[in-house]
């Protein structure tokens, strides 16, 4: 029997070594689980769309490879959108397959009124993918899956559509096997770079300071190596937390403590690896523009569009070793950051003793998932990360309900690894029917829920505005009993302290899927925009 569309599209995905698919079943993709069933790719079922693409993320996050999301026509495609959203604007290297009314039936531009039929279904997805595929013949699936796939690791990394017309899946085709395009495209750091200017911009330079961003995770040593040779401190931006893990120049501290802000204000020359200068890193860009500032970015616009540099490097963050080895260096640190972290740390406790408690029982060994949740915004900030990969948070867009979905990805391509998500009562809930996968698949997840009874961010801004509290109080389940409907393993525990702390060490020391839920509330950290210091001086 001669392959279809559907054997296509599981060749190429086999071909690039994908290990994962996330997805679910709709009536004009069950050709593609058909194929996928006898295929050594693990296919693991979820209960919404938009989780497909989240735990896909997540896969994507934890393991640098690309995460692929196999979902059904118009809604069903439709639901991914958040989640792709995410995606684009952390820019995650996702794939989003999805099938599209048979290509026999539509007219182009009308709609006939098929079953999930949408005029224009790829247009949805152009405004948060690096690129929309559409597959107009059987023959084509497997070399546009295959293109897919290496565009959205091409860097800089970001999340591709691909639309398959569901009878093209069924139509029988040639499968060629080995259509694997490029991993990327050609590494512009792999050239040698002429990076005379930025040495000169920075050879009077006497308070240097580097900045990593999510195009330097992989440039760990690079980075390193570079502020050893200024003597910079180095900050991380959210997508980079870990890649200076314990390094003595690492900060270790978000630039949203007014003592470690001064060093960006102190600093006469900043070297940004693989960073845009996002406003969340730089309080809506109230950072003042230092005096001298080298880009170090695959993309030269991005560089470009938040605070104008005075030297762009177009190449990866890798050129940062390069750029080390021809600074005049190695030199001394010009801040003393031992004392200026043990100070910093002292602050907060003293203002924050419940928060930074918290903090401490959170294992640095784990890979968290944390959600747009209080605790979530503690841990994304002021969370010790040793390398990176271990911390994911979705400030790129900021969609609620992103940890547990987007924790399974992860727990499916590290089952030795302690993976933990960490949400909110209201954020939770937004995908508590993953419940069901979590239990079926078996996956090593623990999902914290801290339940503080309704949105905690939002009853501040209320509280803080003076206003009457409105929508922000919530009727919650009982999640350990939530949990225990579907068979998975679940505590309850009052506070986030030894008692919390002592069963999450448990629940991480047994392996299989787990929920623990601490009810408890938290005050917001310095990095949420109400309490941005330098707003408050403006």
């Amino acid at each position: 029997m001669s392959p279809t569309g559907a054997d296509a599209l599981v060749a190429a995905l086999e071909d690039a070594g994908v290990a994962v698919v996330f997805g679910l079943p709709g009536v004009h993709n069950l050709a593609a689980w058909e194929a996928l069933r006898t295929s050594p790719i693990r296919l693991i079922g979820v209960r919404h769309e938009q989780t497909a693409a989240y735990a896909a993320d997540g896969h994507a996050r934890a393991t640098g490879a690309v995460g692929v999301a196999l979902v059904t026509t118009g809604p069903g495609a439709a639901n991914t959108l958040g989640a792709v959203g995410e995606a684009w604007a952390s820019r995650s290297p996702i794939v989003v397959i999805a099938t599209d009314v048979p290509a026999g039936l539509r007219r182009e531009g009308v709609h006939r009124g098929m079953l999930h039929e949408v005029p224009d279904q790829a247009g949805l997805f152009r405004p948060v993918t690096k690129e929309a595929l559409r597959v107009e013949r059987a023959e084509d699936v497997g070399p546009v899956v295959a293109r897919a796939l290496a565009q959205a690791a091409a860097p800089p990394a970001r999340p591709v559509y691909v639309e398959v017309p569901t009878d093209l899946l069924a139509a029988q085709t040639q499968t060629t096997r080995g259509q694997v395009f490029p991993a990327s495209k050609p590494d512009p750091g792999a050239a040698r770079k002429d990076l005379t200017p930025a040495v000169a911009a920075l050879a009077d330079s006497q308070r240097p300071l580097v900045w990593a961003g999510g195009g330097a995770v992989g440039a760990s040593d690079a980075v390193a190596a570079l502020a050893e040779r200024l003597g910079a401190p180095i900050f991380t931006t959210y997508t980079a937390r870990g890649v200076a893990g314990d390094h003595p120049l690492a900060v270790g501290l978000p630039p949203h403590l007014p003592r470690t802000g001064a060093l960006w204000d102190q600093a006469d020359a900043v070297v940004a690896v693989g960073s845009d200068l996002d406003g969340m890193s730089t309080q809506n860009w109230l950072h003042p523009r230092p005096p001298t500032l080298v880009a170090i970015n695959v993309d030269p616009a991005d560089a470009a569009k938040n605070y104008e540099p005075d030297v762009v490097v177009e190449g990866d963050a890798a050129l940062a070793a390069d750029l080390a080895a021809q600074v005049d260096g190695p030199r001394e640190p010009w801040v003393d950051l031992e004392r200026l972290r043990r100070t910093a740390l002292a602050d907060l406790r003293r203002d924050f003793p419940a928060e930074l408690r918290f903090l401490d029982a959170v294992p640095p060994e784990a890979t968290v998932f944390a959600d747009m949740c209080i605790p979530g915004y503690w841990l994304a900030g002021f969370r010790r990360v040793p390398v990176p990969r271990r911390l994911a948070y979705p400030m790129g867009w900021g969609t609620l309900g992103f940890a547990f979905p987007a924790a399974l990805g992860a727990a499916a391509a590290q089952p030795d690894m302690p993976v933990v998500s960490v949400s909110g009562d209201g954020g939770f809930l937004f995908a508590a029917g993953e419940l069901a996968t979590l239990e079926q698949e078996r996956l090593p997840l623990t999902a914290v829920i801290v339940d503080d009874g309704g949105y905690g961010m939002l009853r501040y801004d209320q509280d803080a505005a003076g206003r009457e509290r409105t929508g922000v109080d919530l009727h919650t389940p009982d999640f350990a009993a939530l949990a225990s409907a579907f068979g998975v393993r679940a505590q309850a525990v009052d506070g986030l302290d030894d008692a919390f702390e002592a069963a999450l060490r448990a629940h991480l020391d047994d392996p299989g899927p787990s929920v623990l839920v601490a009810r408890a509330a938290l005050e917001p950290p310095p990095t949420t925009s109400p309490r941005w210091y330098r707003r408050q001086r403006a």
